[in-house]
């Protein structure tokens, strides 16, 4: 068997995943009564800020290996909201909580505002299915 590699680093990853988070919000604040698709957009952006969060570690490895200890803590602290973001994300849209959802989404629109997404982005809708994605992640 032969090695996996990344071609993608943590940083591009991160990009990626809050121009899609971005997009998800914006559809998310659109909707005027929760459905199946709210369900889903807000399953999502709990998904992708949890992986969001992975990434940071493979970032801050290579620090550590150069002894930046005060640059990987403080890396780690600056992302630490996107793992806090996730889990209360994930809690309301799982107890149908949609004021919590509608709060959490605006704290999260806050860190990403300099996110900037272009018209004819071409980011798909990677939520569709997300909210089944999200109660599988918790059986587990």
């Amino acid at each position: 068997m032969s090695r996996i590699i990344t071609t993608e680093g943590g940083t591009k990853e991160r990009t990626r995943l809050s121009k899609a988070v971005v997009k998800a919000i914006r559809l998310l604040a659109q909707q005027e009564q929760p459905d199946a698709e709210s369900r889903d957009l807000a399953a999502f952006i709990s998904i992708a800020l949890s992986e969001m969060y992975k990434t940071v570690e493979t970032s801050v490895l290579a620090w550590e290996k150069k002894d930046y200890w005060v640059k990987a803590d403080r890396f780690r602290m600056e992302w630490e909201w996107s793992n806090r973001a996730s889990t209360a994300m994930s809690e309301a849209v799982l107890a149908d909580d949609w004021g919590k959802v509608a709060s959490t989404s605006g704290l999260i629109a806050q860190k990403l505002m300099k996110i900037q997404l272009a018209p004819g982005a071409r980011i798909g809708t990677p939520w569709v299915g997300a909210f089944k994605q999200l109660k599988l992640n918790l059986k587990k």
